[in-house]
């Protein structure tokens, strides 16, 4: 039979069956399997060199996407962050979730830097050189700045020494504190200290210092220490970034890396800042408020 005659009743048009033909006598059965007309190669594609440095920097520093990018931009390569979160994720670098993450809407609050500071303690993962140190921690709500210090203890007096150092290395007038409901903090939920008409009977020293210096200091709810987000989720990463990463044989050698380690922090870029690092909004800020007409 010939060709032009299958053709007639063939219902893909005779220049298929001419080229399926084709494809037959060349390669046989094989040459009828359907094959991806998708491109072998993508002009836009990224080069490997900038997926390798993208890889590697994933890998050093477990930045996100965002801050990737912005990290890039820095060095000249411009990516998405859509992009460079491929990338990680083709290469098996991204973070794992068993539960899907439920996300809450939050009316944000436009601050200053000084307006709310976070205040907590953590507890210096082992003893170091035979002894508990205790992390006291302060972060700025609106630029995420923070100051760290050690102390061999916690307590009232420790807390108010903290408060002072704060005030010192800060270049803002810090207005307000948030802190949990830790006796080293606040007397407001001991028992022992309540009068049957439900007044304290003796106000708390670090309350007693902010009065005298015109701060307010707010607490949490009690069991709520979400609503102190933002130096909980600072420890977090203390602990991944650095305690998880660091042995000390001293307190020395802690102090001196827990120095380096702030400072990394507070030059490190934050998503809630749109890329800037804690003392690059600082500057901002002090440019757009110089001090003679700062509140």
């Amino acid at each position: 039979m010939k060709l032009c005659d299958v053709a007639k009743v063939f219902p893909h048009g005779q220049r298929t069956l001419e080229r399926w033909v084709a494809l037959y006598r060349a390669y046989g059965a094989d040459g009828l399997v359907p094959k991806s007309t998708r491109p072998k190669t993508n002009p836009e594609e990224t080069p490997i060199h900038t997926k390798e440095r993208v890889i590697a920097l994933r890998k050093s520093t477990k930045l996100c996407a965002l801050k990737l990018k912005w990290r890039l931009e820095k060095d000249g390569v411009c990516l998405h962050e859509r992009t460079v979160g491929k990338i990680i994720q083709t290469e098996g670098l991204v973070r794992k979730y068993r539960t899907k993450r439920v996300k809450y809407k939050y009316l944000k609050a436009t601050r200053q830097p000084g307006d709310l500071v976070e205040i907590d303690v953590k507890y210096v993962p082992g003893p170091v050189a035979g002894r508990q140190y205790y992390q006291y921690t302060a972060i700025d709500c609106a630029s995420r700045w923070r100051y760290l210090a050690i102390y061999e203890h916690e307590g009232t007096w420790y807390s108010i020494r903290f408060l002072q150092e704060v005030q010192v290395h800060f270049p803002h007038r810090i207005k307000a504190i948030k802190t949990d409901n830790g006796s080293i903090f606040t007397n407001r939920y001991v028992g022992t200290n309540w009068r049957s008409d439900l007044t304290v009977k003796t106000v708390h020293g670090l309350d007693q210092y902010c009065a005298v210096h015109d701060i307010v200091h707010y607490l949490i709810d009690p069991g709520k220490p979400a609503q102190n987000g933002t130096v909980e989720r600072s420890h977090r990463s203390d602990q991944e970034s650095f305690y998880d990463r660091n042995t000390f044989t001293s307190v020395a050698e802690l102090h001196t890396k827990l120095i380096r380690w702030n400072t990394a922090y507070n030059n490190l870029e934050h998503c809630g800042l749109q890329g800037l690092t804690p003392n690059e909004y600082l500057e901002k800020y002090l440019r757009s408020n110089p001090p003679n007409v700062r509140t």
